[in-house]
């Protein structure tokens, strides 16, 4: 059931940020196979073959060709056209072993080539179903040693005189995860460089007036003061804005680094040709109407090539470190400087959020509008963000994702070290209208998104205020240890504004310590209410504001503090909590002010900042999202482990019954999930004929009701659809039943289901919905007939020992069956909706009484795998 996508050419970076396809050898690449071998350098032959003369490269190639198929592929790397590497495995006579064999031309080498070629044969050999690669290597070899030493994968080294024979198990755990996401981030941050730091830049398609791109382009990078070297394109001028300007890519002085195209759609590929015969490193594609096969030609050109392209269809970039100044957009204001990286696909809102943060105070580090995604993608950024220290916090707006699971991974790395915040986009429930499974239904593209960030850590907003009012605390303020939030405020009805937007946004208002409650009564006038909220009247000042906000400061009961204040005829209180920015520093406790009546935006004031926010709801909203980071960040998240072996006899049985996928009826479904140690009620599929007799048998066999359901295609409601009786303790019920099911179905009923009754329990919801770009999302709730509307929660795989407990609410019975669910899930790739319901569960044990799995065929990609988007 499983189609091999591993086989597809795949573009990769090596170290030095340089693009590297990589495919399968066919024999019409034998003459640059004999070439590469002939190539090599008498030293480099003998460590490939053991041999001090020449080999027979025609022979070799030869042999290695005839001998191509699935049990011994063979790899190449090409640069552009050219062949500069191979990486191949034979089948070895041991169970699940091959022997590995790598070569890379002597110029290709220590750039990464190597590494690149036995990570897509270790992905190639794990398909396969080999677990051990083993290789011999001249122990003089030190550089091939180093490379599988330094994979990240489990390696033993036996020497036997001059001969190391090496070992490797394909066990990608963490520790291999780890090592192929820092040799991504090390090609990537190479690649980018003349993206995001360039020290030239040519803008080709500069127009003469105001009222074009590429003038409004040339315009901003003039206006950032870029430090390097500048220079325009356009044939019919010899400057633009000062700017010295030549008539074709050709022409320019050197080639730079960064090229910015601003000419018709229908001219980008020949522009494109000339920087690539030029020696551009890099391309930011303004153009719109860069699509479908045209975009693919220009993705193919710049690759072959070796180029990075942002965009096309985007605003442009920009880079606001003092050593560079880039602003390569076409937007009307300037970039602000600041700690922001922001992505982006739609340029308009890059702009709303540039703005937003300018006017916030937090500024942008790096700004990439990657527009349609071609080449540069939010992974690549995200590596970028990760190492570089002018970033502080990264915000995100993406309308779709290439390798979501890719993105999460990375995305949870990044969100460790920085705040990551993410404007939710590409939320529509459209999808789920056609749902199999009450799991489906509950599956919509919102659930799964808000599920993978989540699991990254990410901070999930709905609008650009909200991302910006968010970043203003992030970056600012500690983050608060819990959920205790006091407010203080000279006006008694913005506090209680506060409380209930605490209390709609998970936030909770303490009582406040009675040494606290002194001190506050000894500082404040008679009539002030000193309990939380503290309401200080309207007749104080700064000095006994400041007062009451240092000591609720100090209270321990307290995590975070949120001044609230209103000016009034006696004066303005808020420079009072300003003051405390110092003492709110120190106590690692943040501190917020609500300016009512002020400005529009929230912003900064003070040093330390306190961020400032015009409503008491964007304050306890942004004071909400920092308290679910802070919580993230201080819980461990190992990964569950399942409480049983999965019996992958079984599941393969069931996998091999239906090659072509499709529903499985109640007995296969359950079966299916007995083989991952889920506790079932046993029952069969009998034809509607005798299932009058199997049932009665059943009942007189079992010693307890039993039940009938009605075997048909496409019935997800059963008992809303009478396809299910319930309770049956006599033959005169069960005929009863039969007619019934027989009368409402007719010719879909292809056949009942005969099951024992279990006892009255709690109803649960354990399902699951297959995404092969997502991985698999486990859902679990409320079940029975209030499936799709009672609560449930969702996570996506592999599940961490934290959501096994946010999702079974700490029931140990229903935290075993989510443990094997979610197991089955991840070994099961092939399962695309499973509806475990109900998991009828006791105080003493659950069972699972009804289930329905889809299978579908998927695509063995790898997400270990390296590969550029595309």
């Amino acid at each position: 059931m499983r189609t091999d996508a591993v086989r597809t050419a795949q573009w990769s970076l090596d170290d030095d940020g340089a693009t590297v396809r990589i495919r399968d050898l066919v024999p019409g690449d034998h003459d640059q196979l004999e070439r590469l071998h002939e190539s090599l350098p008498p030293r480099d032959q003998y460590l490939r073959f053991f041999t001090p003369g020449r080999v027979n490269a025609e022979r070799y190639a030869d042999s290695v060709l005839d001998g191509a198929n699935t049990a011994h592929p063979v790899l190449g790397a090409f640069r552009g056209d050219l062949l500069i590497g191979t990486a191949g495995y034979a089948a070895s006579e041991r169970p699940a072993t091959a022997e590995l064999a790598v070569a890379v031309a002597h110029d290709a080498q220590a750039h990464g080539v190597g590494t690149l070629l036995i990570e897509a044969l270790v992905s190639r050999a794990r398909s396969a179903g080999i677990a051990v690669l083993t290789a011999d290597v001249l122990a003089e070899n030190g550089r091939m040693l180093r490379v599988l030493t330094d994979l990240g994968l489990p390696v033993r080294c036996e020497r036997d005189d001059e001969v190391v024979h090496v070992t490797i198990a394909l066990d990608p755990g963490e520790r291999y995860r780890a090592a192929v996401d820092a040799r991504e981030r090390s090609a990537d941050l190479a690649s980018l460089t003349p993206v995001l730091r360039p020290r030239s830049v040519a803008v080709i398609g500069a127009g003469r007036t105001a009222g074009s791109v590429g003038h409004a382009v040339l315009r901003n990078i003039i206006r950032a003061g870029f430090t390097g070297t500048l220079s325009a394109v356009n044939p019919h001028a010899l400057s633009i804005l000062g700017v010295p300007c030549v008539s074709s890519v050709e022409m320019l002085a050197e080639a730079p680094d960064l090229a910015v195209v601003c000419v018709p759609a229908t001219v980008v590929l020949p522009v494109l040709a000339e920087c690539a015969a030029r020696g551009v490193r890099a391309v930011l594609v303004i153009t719109s109407g860069v699509t479908g096969e045209l975009a693919a030609r220009a993705r193919d050109l710049v690759r072959a090539h070796g180029m990075r392209m942002v965009g096309p269809n985007c605003l442009g970039i920009a880079n606001t470190a003092p050593d560079i100044r880039l602003d390569a957009t076409f937007a009307a204001e300037p970039v602000p400087a600041g700690g922001i990286g922001v992505l982006t696909q739609s340029g308009g809102v890059a702009i709303a959020l540039a703005a937003g943060l300018g006017l916030a105070g937090t500024g942008v580090s790096t700004l990439v509008s990657a527009g349609d995604k071609v080449d540069v993608s939010g992974n690549d950024l995200l590596h970028w963000w990760t190492a570089d220290p002018a970033t502080t916090a990264v915000l995100v707006h993406l309308e779709s994702f290439g390798n979501p699971r890719r993105f999460a991974r990375l995305a949870q790395t990044l969100s460790a070290a920085k705040p990551v915040v993410v404007v939710r986009a590409g939320v529509s429930a459209a999808g789920s209208r056609a749902a199999g499974s009450h799991t489906a239904a509950l599956a919509t593209p919102a659930v799964t998104l808000d599920a993978l960030y989540r699991h990254a850590g990410l901070t999930a907003v709905d609008s650009v205020n909200e991302a910006v009012e968010a970043l203003a605390l992030l970056t600012t303020q500690p983050l608060p240890a819990g959920p205790r939030t006091a407010i203080v405020t000279n006006a008694g009805g913005a506090g209680v504004l506060a409380a209930d937007a605490c209390a709609r946004y998970g936030l909770t208002v303490p009582d406040l310590a009675e040494q606290t409650l002194r001190a506050l009564r000894g500082g404040l006038p008679l009539n002030a209410a000193v309990a939380n909220p503290v309401d200080t009247t309207a007749t104080v000042g700064a000095d006994v504001l400041a007062h009451a906000v240092a000591h609720v400061l100090r209270d321990d009961s307290v995590d975070a503090v949120i001044a609230l204040c209103v000016p009034t005829a006696l004066g303005d209180p808020a420079p009072g909590a300003l003051r405390m920015a110092e003492v709110a520093h120190r106590s690692g406790k943040p501190l917020l002010l609500v300016r009512l009546g002020g400005q529009a935006a929230c912003g900064h004031e003070g040093e330390p900042a306190v961020p400032v926010y015009a409503e008491p709801h964007a304050a306890v909203r942004a004071l909400a999202h920092a308290a679910r980071r802070r919580a993230w960040l201080d819980q461990p998240r190992p990964r569950a482990h399942p409480v049983v072996d999965l019996d992958r006899e079984a599941v393969d049985r069931v996998l091999a019954a239906h090659p072509d996928g499709g529903w499985l009826d109640p007995r296969q479904s359950l079966a299916l999930l007995a083989a991952a140690g889920v506790p079932v009620e046993a029952g069969r599929v009998v034809p509607v004929g005798g299932a009058v007799e199997a049932a009665v048998a059943d009942l007189i066999t079992a010693g307890r009701p039993v039940a009938l359901k009605a075997v048909t295609d496409g019935l997800l409601h059963k008992r809303e659809a009478g396809g299910v009786a319930l309770g049956l303790t006599d033959r005169g019920g069960i005929e009863t039943a039969v007619d019934a099911l027989r009368a409402g179905f007719g010719d879909r009923l292809r056949g009942v289901f005969v099951q024992p009754m279990a006892g009255p329990g709690t109803e649960v919801l354990i399902g699951v919905r297959g995404d092969e770009r997502f991985g698999p999302l486990v859902v679990c709730g409320t079940g029975g007939t209030r499936a799709e509307s009672g609560e449930h929660g969702a996570r996506l795989c592999p599940l961490s020992e934290v959501d096994i407990v946010e999702l079974s609410g700490g029931d140990p019975l229903v935290d075993a069956v989510l443990r094997r669910v979610a197991h089955l899930a991840e070994a099961v790739p092939e399962i695309a909706e499973l509806d475990l319901n109900p998991l009828i569960v006791t105080d003493t044990h659950a069972v699972a009484v009804d289930a329905r799995v889809r299978l579908a065929p998927v695509s063995r990609v790898d997400p270990l795998r390296r590969a550029l988007r595309g």
